[in-house]
């Protein structure tokens, strides 16, 4: 056994550089991808803090700042695992590509929408080479689900049409 296996900082779930880490906020999951030595790369809304709180501010905002950061420190008090999901669908890149690729954007602001450029598709772009979030494709169809739905009761004469008064 290495000296260095003897003294590693221990993480649950043992993450590799280059695993998707899924931290579980209240009402969504945050992603971030393993780098090695305790660190992740995640991105963050420019005008949020990084907290389990700038989450909300993520609705609104149209810029994310990519950021180098501390696993315990994204995580805080949340839960969290490793899931490469999408690894029987997506072949994941070399592990080195996608340290270099990470390593190269940390620092930059990128565009952010909540539904087709989150943190989900960020972090499986450097894995994949392929953005992709189930998270953004369930908020979707629940969009176009509840419109279909409203669609259907107005037609079927469910919602009552509003009149206008006359002042």
């Amino acid at each position: 056994m290495a000296f260095r296996d003897c003294f590693s900082l221990a993480y649950p779930h043992n993450p590799r550089p280059a695993d998707l880490i899924e931290v579980f906020r209240p009402g969504y999951q945050h992603w971030a991808l393993y780098l090695g030595d305790g660190y992740v790369i995640n991105i963050a809304p420019v005008d949020g803090i990084a907290s389990a709180l700038s989450s909300a501010k993520s609705v609104f905002s149209t810029k994310a700042l990519v950021k180098m950061q501390l696993l315990k420190d994204v995580v805080g008090e949340d839960k969290y695992r490793v899931n490469n999901k999408y690894d029987t669908t997506y072949p994941p890149l070399p592990v080195e590509e996608v340290i270099l690729r990470s390593e190269f954007v940390i620092g930059q602001e990128v565009a952010y929408d909540l539904l087709v450029n989150n943190c989900e598709h960020f972090v499986t772009l450097l894995r994949y080479g392929e953005g992709v979030s189930d998270q953004a494709n369930r908020a979707v169809s629940t969009i176009g689900f509840v419109a279909a739905a409203i669609d259907i009761f107005t037609f079927l004469g469910l919602f009552p049409k509003r009149q206008r008064t006359k002042y």
